[in-house]
């Protein structure tokens, strides 16, 4: 009866972990990486999607080559033609870093699953 009574209770705690962790992962549903790390990535892989979230007319002033503008803004919860492939990699940045982090949130919540945020412009040395 007493093994009975610990096994039960070893499993709820397993299984309260487990949850707990599905939990956690499901808040942290992009990843956030740094500048380089980011260059990385652009030099190194094919199939990505910089997107930039500030407005337009930041936008027009100067981005990162190869990048697309779909204003932080304008995302909500319907579907976004710009990015129809939901498991694509998709590198998302802004001016400082905050509407990167927003964007990321809402793009995950639409269903996106390859998201990396990395923050912003300011940190970027190369050309625009």
């Amino acid at each position: 009866m007493r093994f009975r009574f610990f096994a039960i209770l070893l499993a709820t705690l397993f299984m309260g972990g487990c949850a707990g962790g599905t939990h956690s992962s499901e808040k942290a549903a992009y990843k956030q990486i740094s500048m380089s790390e980011a260059m990385q990535i652009i030099e190194n892989e094919k199939d990505y999607i910089i997107l930039d979230v500030r407005r337009a007319d930041e936008f027009s002033e100067g981005h990162i080559p190869g990048a697309i503008n779909i204003p932080n803004e304008s995302i909500g919860s319907g579907e976004i033609p710009e990015l129809p492939n939901k498991s694509q990699m998709i590198l998302v940045y802004c001016r400082s870093g905050r509407r990167s982090k927003e964007a990321a949130r809402k793009l995950a919540d639409l269903g996106y699953t390859n998201i990396i945020e990395f923050g912003g412009i300011l940190d970027y040395k190369g050309e625009l």
